[in-house]
């Protein structure tokens, strides 16, 4: 079904797009048998699949990354492809238009997208809404969080404590996102002082409830190894669960796609295909070298189920898809996780024999 609407869906400017593939999804579900078998087709369940990490436990270690669901509006709807998890966020304390328009970007040649966004999101309370009301309580919920365009960065520390104060009950797991290029500043907040403070102001606040919720850090493909060195320290100090690697870069090496467009489009961050490499590798040098009761989740540029495996080769636990689900579709989780029963059945029968 998504083959024969690609082709249409990629003539409209890819954030309309990006709301009509939701509500098409959304009528879908409505639609008695037929759309249930449609969806039905599109999930892959096996007890091989589960997973069991910072005391959750994953039915699958596919999930959705965040940027798809800014405001936690559609995670019960992307949950009927078959994630075992869903990211939503990046949420602020006060609501925010975000970059001006157009600010996402398809880059068909590469299978890549360029995005400014910007964290446009309706403010961490419209999230809390959300959450208290949802039907679905068993889809798993990490909660990616940031700062406010206009909070300069010595009071940064503030605002990620909002959103993790307002959405502590409400969410499986945090998210700290510091690694987006398109918040003015936000990544200087990778710098190993301030984010040490940043982390240990959360983690103080977790302290104080009576469940603590595990909180990872997502980084920037872009560090040097000296700097991924700092956020190892980093995880040792602050004693957070784990990683996830990577956002988006701000690299243009390598692209199909022409110059002048890429002039053209400006600033943003690079997902997808172009990033697989890179973020492999940096998932590769962190898991050789951290704690292995931490966790790392690998994201960026898969497209496939063998980019998902090559993902958790490296040392990821579990693997997140955006970019490579407007390309290749919502079968792209099914195949993943296909993919990995197959691989894990032909290991145990290497083992037994």
């Amino acid at each position: 079904m998504y083959k024969l609407l690609k082709p249409f869906v990629f003539l409209l400017d890819p954030e309309k797009a990006h709301h009509l593939t939701i509500s098409l999804l959304r009528v879908l579900r409505k639609i008695p048998l037929l759309g249930s078998l449609v969806i039905k087709s599109w999930q892959y369940e096996d007890p091989l699949l589960h997973r069991h990490f910072m005391g959750l436990d994953f039915p699958n270690p596919v999930g959705l990354a965040a940027g798809f669901d800014k405001d936690g509006k559609y995670f019960e709807d992307m949950c009927a492809l078959g994630f075992g998890f869903i990211e939503i966020g990046t949420v602020t304390p006060v609501g925010q238009a975000g970059n001006p328009t157009p600010r996402l970007f398809r880059l068909i040649e590469d299978g890549g997208i360029i995005n400014r966004m910007g964290f446009n999101n309706e403010g961490v309370e419209s999230m809390v809404h959300r959450l208290k009301n949802r039907k679905n309580t068993k889809i798993l919920i990490g909660g990616n969080i940031g700062k406010n365009k206009l909070t300069p960065n010595q009071e940064a520390d503030q605002d990620y404590l909002k959103c993790f104060e307002a959405l502590h009950d409400l969410v499986d797991y945090f998210v700290v996102n510091v690694s987006s290029p398109n918040t003015p500043n936000l990544r200087d907040l990778q710098d190993k002082e301030p984010l040490t403070a940043l982390l240990k102001t959360l983690q103080s606040k977790n302290s104080t409830y009576a469940k603590r919720k595990p909180i990872l850090l997502k980084i920037a493909p872009d560090l040097t190894n000296e700097q991924l060195d700092d956020i190892l320290d980093i995880v040792k100090e602050t004693d957070i669960e784990g990683l996830i690697g990577t956002n988006t870069t701000i690299a243009r090496d390598g692209l199909q796609t022409p110059a002048t467009k890429i002039s053209k489009i400006g600033n943003g961050g690079l997902s997808g295909a172009p990033l697989r490499v890179r973020s492999t590798e940096v998932i590769k040098y962190l898991a050789d070298r951290m704690d292995k009761q931490k966790i790392i989740i690998g994201v960026g540029g898969i497209s496939s189920a063998a980019d998902a495996i090559e993902k958790l080769d490296a040392g990821a636990s579990l693997v997140q898809v955006y970019s490579g689900l407007i390309y290749a579709g919502p079968t792209l989780i099914k195949d993943i996780n296909k993919a990995l029963v197959t691989q894990a059945k032909r290991k145990s029968t290497a083992t037994a024999s």
